[in-house]
């Protein structure tokens, strides 16, 4: 009995220091990169900033306790498609930040001699991620 008393708080430290490590390098890469405010720059929004920075936080919020419970919804295709479609807009504008702020594609495209097959290599990974979570969706989520 004092055994698995001992084992439940140990594995509640360890998951709660796992938490804390991983929210903290989440919040560092967000915050130290500038991933938000070059999100409200490309989108040119700039009276949602904070509403940008809410939406992250209620979202890994959200994503975490769903992950934790057995909750499930059942939706029709067309409502999982819009909701697909928003979770590829965010994802897409995370990349394209992210990808910009670490100048990562020119420094690719140099690395291994595709300068002038640039616009090939970004359509090659826009049309995979499109087809990428669209099969998830409709295959496995379904």
């Amino acid at each position: 009995m004092i055994t698995s008393i001992i084992i439940n708080i140990a594995e509640l430290i360890i998951g709660l220091a796992g938490g804390l490590a991983v929210g903290g390098g989440f919040v560092a890469f967000i915050t130290l990169l500038g991933i938000i405010p070059r999100l409200v720059q490309i989108s040119k929004a700039d009276k949602f900033i904070h509403a940008f920075g809410t939406c992250v936080l209620a979202g890994s919020i959200l994503g975490t306790y769903l992950s934790f419970t057995d909750i499930t919804w059942n939706l029709s295709t067309i409502i999982l498609l819009i909701w697909g479609g928003f979770h590829g807009v965010f994802n897409g504008m995370l990349a394209a930040a992210l990808t910009e702020v670490l100048n990562v594609f020119p420094v690719l495209t140099k690395r291994i001699g595709v300068q002038r097959y640039l616009l090939w290599l970004l359509m090659a990974i826009v049309f995979g991620k499109i087809f990428g979570s669209l099969f998830q969706w409709l295959i496995f989520v379904k």
